[in-house]
């Protein structure tokens, strides 16, 4: 038997001793098709995409060289196993490419095959036989290929098809990008078609050349296909999408996102022929518009549970189609639709159709109002997650009303509704009729710093999470009252918080009963000692995770307060901080035996000095950042590098310190 070569389709062509070189300076660049005569009762083999010239090959031509494509393509189908046709791919590329070109189906099986005598396999191919083949050969088309950038070529592509076709399968195979001289085509594609009937997920990101003639054949051979991804495909137009649809019944997700030639057609294909459709995102189509998203909704079955439209050029219509049809949907997500007004949302959630919605989030929708946000707290009374951005019609009153009617919500998050004031953070806090565990109020620059005199409010008892991150006015008046509304909490992070003092971040510290977990207080630029101090006294025995980074005002006190209460903390930051030798010191001698991660950047007066103490603390360390700590020489580094072998290390090198 001839030496085999194992040879999987996800590496570069070696010739490993063939009877023609894979230099790739032998062959030309992909050129004109040409096509090949075939008898009536086949096909057409191949459309070779390559020329060669005559006088490259006129001194030494075997003649297996001699024969048309067509005798090749016999003999290639006439292989006895995947190995083989492996070896012979690897000759040239154009045995790649006619081999690429071979169905399974028409693989020439023996009798002995037939009646299953290939099971039985001869010693000498057991010997030659990995334990990697044995693995793959059970996947059934579970094999994974990813393809990016200047490996993004036709001849990567016939490889893996070739190599997989009898190695269990290609299951998954995603394309990014494309080789800016012989980038991925229709050709290509075609081979995965042709070798890959086992294909289920296909993910093409950014690759023009491909069309529809490409999809076209994915359609008519990989049947079995479940999720397709299209992301800046801009040659595939309706025309491909629709073979899709009506050739893949098992489609259970589908994703469109700027491809400018889909349209309304598409949408009512997938509608019409995609019984099993579970997930639908549409984003920067813009010939999607009402009539293809209602024909798809209204013939949606009752799987489909997710879907996205963002940046279409649908109106109200849809929002009613989707409030009235969408039965099923349980995750919701509308973005940049600036056609659809209040009377669209109102519509979304006055249709009551929404019953079994969990998740919905909205972004940079104008129509989203106080009048419309309650309308949806009423019709959906399953809502458990609420997410409002760049919402800018959406006042206190509004979220007010809607926190009051919305009997399941879990979690609220707003970010950039600029609307919203210190004055809907309370009400929100004190009014929520449902079992609100986590609030989030981002950017939102309308909460300003009002010390008002507010009557007596009811605490949240269910909130366990509360963020209020860069909303550059908010103060210490503010978090004094609402501190004293979330008695219950685990997670607070009150980042970018840059005009809060401990005045009043250390009532809502006293007033946590039952101790917080995470807390994350980087960049409050006027938070001392005092309050970590209070921090590490009072919730110590809890604490896990705590991040001070950019408080400039903390220094080494903070971290022997740390040390001595904290014995449960797993990750600290305390980069930019006014840290020195001696804190890290201190915190070696702590109680520290859970400490995994420990951030020291930006910490320019920590020195090789630290070296000791950062070694006794690295024995359960598995992160370490140094980064910018100026006076840590290159030699003491070196030296943390080898004591702390299992501990990665972030670290700069400084040349200007002394080694």
């Amino acid at each position: 038997m001839p030496a085999l070569v194992n040879y999987r389709g996800d590496d570069e062509f070696y010739s490993a001793g063939s009877a023609c070189s894979a230099d790739s300076a032998l062959f030309f660049s992909i050129g004109s098709n040409v096509d090949v005569y075939g008898p009536s009762r086949k096909r057409a083999r191949i459309s070779s995409p390559f020329a060669f010239e005559s006088q490259m090959f006129e001194e030494k031509r075997s003649s297996i060289e001699i024969l048309p494509e067509e005798c090749l393509f016999e003999i290639f189908r006439h292989l006895p196993g995947g190995q083989e046709r492996s070896a012979a791919a690897c000759v040239s590329k154009q045995w790649l490419m006619i081999l690429s070109s071979v169905r399974n189906t028409e693989i020439y099986k023996s009798e002995s095959t037939q009646a299953g005598e290939e099971v039985c396999k001869s010693a000498q191919d057991v010997e030659m036989t990995t334990v990697d083949e044995i693995k793959e050969d059970d996947c059934e088309g579970y094999l994974t290929r990813c393809v990016d950038g200047k490996k993004a070529t036709d001849l990567r592509l016939a490889a893996i098809a070739v190599g997989t076709a009898t190695r269990g399968g290609l299951g998954k195979l995603s394309i990014r990008g494309s080789n800016s001289i012989r980038g991925v085509t229709d050709l290509g594609l075609s081979a995965i078609a042709h070798g890959c009937p086992s294909l289920r997920v296909l993910s093409l990101w950014n690759v023009p050349s491909i069309g529809d003639e490409g999809l076209l054949k994915i359609a008519r051979e990989c049947h079995l296909l479940e999720k397709l991804d299209l992301s800046e495909c801009p040659s595939i137009s309706n025309k491909g999408l629709v073979a899709v649809a009506e050739n893949c019944p098992n489609l259970t997700a589908v994703t469109i996102e700027s491809c400018r030639k889909i349209g309304n057609e598409s949408l009512q294909a997938i509608g019409r022929c995609c019984p099993n459709l579970q997930s639908l995102t549409i984003k920067n189509c813009p010939l999607v518009g009402d009539q293809g998203v209602a024909s798809l909704l209204s013939a949606a079955s009752a799987v489909l549970s997710k879907v996205r439209f963002q940046a279409l050029n649908i109106t109200d219509f849809s929002l009613a189609v989707i409030g009235h049809y969408g039965k099923a949907i349980t995750n919701l997500v509308l973005g940049g639709l600036q056609n659809v007004s209040q009377k669209g949302f109102w519509a979304l959630g006055s249709a009551r159709g929404l019953q079994s919605l969990e998740s919905l989030l909205i972004t940079s929708c104008r129509g989203t109002t106080d009048v419309s946000l309650e309308a949806i707290g009423k019709g959906c009374p399953n809502l458990k997650q609420m997410s409002l951005k760049k919402c800018c019609f959406v006042s206190d009153n509004g979220l007010v009303a809607f926190v009051k009617v919305a009997g399941s919500l879990k979690s609220l998050h707003l970010e950039e509704c600029n609307r919203i004031t210190q004055f809907g953070i309370l009400g929100t806090l004190s009014n929520c009729v449902s079992k609100l565990k986590s609030l989030a109020f981002v950017k939102c620059m309308g909460i300003k710093d009002l010390a008002l005199e507010t009557p007596t409010l009811t605490p949240c008892e269910s909130l366990r999470s509360l963020t209020i991150q860069n909303c550059l006015a908010f103060g210490s008046a503010s978090l004094a009252i609402v501190g004293k509304l979330c008695p219950q909490l685990h997670h607070l992070d009150l980042s970018g918080l840059c005009a809060i003092t401990d005045d009043g971040l250390l009532p809502l510290l006293e007033s946590c009963v039952d101790g917080l977990v995470k807390v994350n207080l980087s960049d409050c630029l006027n938070l001392t000692d005092n309050v970590v101090a209070a921090l590490a006294r009072l919730h110590g025995e809890t604490l896990e995770v705590l991040n001070l980074e950019g408080c400039r005002k903390v220094t080494d006190a903070s971290l022997a307060a740390i040390a001595d209460n904290c014995s449960l903390l797993s990750d600290l930051d305390v980069s930019k901080c006014s840290i020195s030798d001696a804190g890290v010191a201190a915190l070696s001698r702590g109680v520290q035996h859970n400490l995994q991660i420990l951030s020291l950047s930006g910490c320019s007066n920590v020195s090789n000095k630290s070296m000791p103490s950062l070694g006794k603390l690295g024995k359960n360390l598995v992160g370490l950042n140094i980064q910018l700590c100026n006076l840590i020489s290159s030699s003491a580094i070196e030296l943390l590098l080898e004591n702390l072998w299992r501990c990665d290390i972030l670290y700069g090198v400084n040349t200007s310190v002394p080694i």
